[in-house]
């Protein structure tokens, strides 16, 4: 995709999953530009932090031979070992620098997804993500799926409210707006319903939707959807990164809520226990948004971004939502 904004808007974007955190003890990726390392300490705090030694250099990632001991990460090439503030805590041969610090990203975890500031010229937060809402009833873990792909995460957000493309290239019937567009600083909030037909085990069920899009930046959209036919409840993250200044990383990120009497039999898992039912129906929900996604990368990848479109009056709020984009360039 060509693009004449920056590829890099403030705001604040995906780093991992707190499970896979855990998991992996220390990460190295590429984000925002920028090689960044991510580890936790024993107390579950997170680091996000430049990737290379601010001693001699040195690559700080696993694959370099960094490591996580007793919550400090330890470099490779001297033994300098820094804390989750950055701050070097002891070296091996002597008093560790004063001035031996890492570059540190501001982070926050919402519902055990890590989230890191990225700042225009290294600003600190100008606003914040909401905090982790509190959930009725019990949900089965979230589950993700990344999707690497030439492309800029205004173009994702702004998918949000081209209702117009839900009808042509997903085949969505009766979509419509049931509230306006809400814009406050840096939250945007999209709410629309819609029926969509899905082949479920060779049958043909339509599903009753109501999506309500919470959107702070580029780098958050949760979504919280009710299937109605059913009184399914999802809740639903779209997490666009830029990566390299051309690629984005695109998570999705599924839990559904456990359902005791579904309105409608559940093909082929009416029988099964709550937890396996709930499980299995989010793995088929999180297909079924990929399946979406997948068709708009095929656009996103090769199309170029048009300043001032040509709207008619079926193209929803596009111009409201570009207007509300230009904050996070300047």
């Amino acid at each position: 995709m060509t693009n004449s904004i920056s590829p890099f808007p403030e705001g604040w974007y995906f780093v991992a999953s707190h499970k896979h955190l855990l998991k992996e003890k220390l990460i190295r990726k590429t984000w925002m530009g920028e090689e960044i390392v991510v580890w936790c300490d024993d107390k579950g705090r997170v680091c996000v932090a430049d990737a290379f030694c601010p001693h001699l250099g040195a690559d700080l990632g696993p694959e370099s031979g960094g490591m996580v001991r007793d919550g400090c990460l330890v470099c490779p090439f001297h033994g300098f070992e820094f804390e989750v503030s950055g701050r070097c805590s002891a070296t091996p041969y002597a008093p560790p620098p004063k001035t031996a610090r890492l570059k540190v990203y501001e982070t926050r975890d919402i519902n055990g997804i890590v989230f890191a500031w990225w700042g225009l010229d290294g600003r600190p937060p100008q606003w914040y993500l909401p905090e982790s809402p509190e959930s009725e009833g019990r949900w089965s873990e979230l589950a993700f799926k990344t999707i690497r792909f030439p492309g800029h995460p205004q173009e994702t957000t702004e998918n949000s409210v081209d209702l117009a493309h839900l009808r042509y290239v997903h085949g969505y019937d009766n979509v419509y707006r049931f509230e306006p567009l809400a814009v406050d600083g840096a939250y945007l909030r999209s709410s629309f319903d819609f029926i969509r037909a899905q082949n479920v085990a060779g049958v043909k069920i339509h599903f009753d939707v109501t999506a309500k899009a919470q959107i702070y930046g580029f780098g958050y959209s949760n979504v919280k959807i009710h299937e109605k036919s059913i009184d399914m409840h999802i809740n639903f993250y779209v997490l666009a990164t830029p990566v390299d200044g051309k690629h984005i990383d695109l998570v999705l990120a599924s839990q559904v809520q456990q359902m005791r009497k579904p309105k409608r039999a559940i093909v082929g898992l009416r029988f099964l226990p709550q937890n396996i039912r709930t499980g299995l129906m989010n793995r088929f929900i999180l297909l079924m948004q990929e399946k979406d996604v997948r068709d708009d990368v095929y656009i996103w990848r090769n199309k170029r971004y048009i300043p001032q479109p040509r709207l008619c009056k079926s193209d929803g709020e596009i111009g409201k939502f570009r207007r509300y984009c230009k904050q996070f360039y300047s």
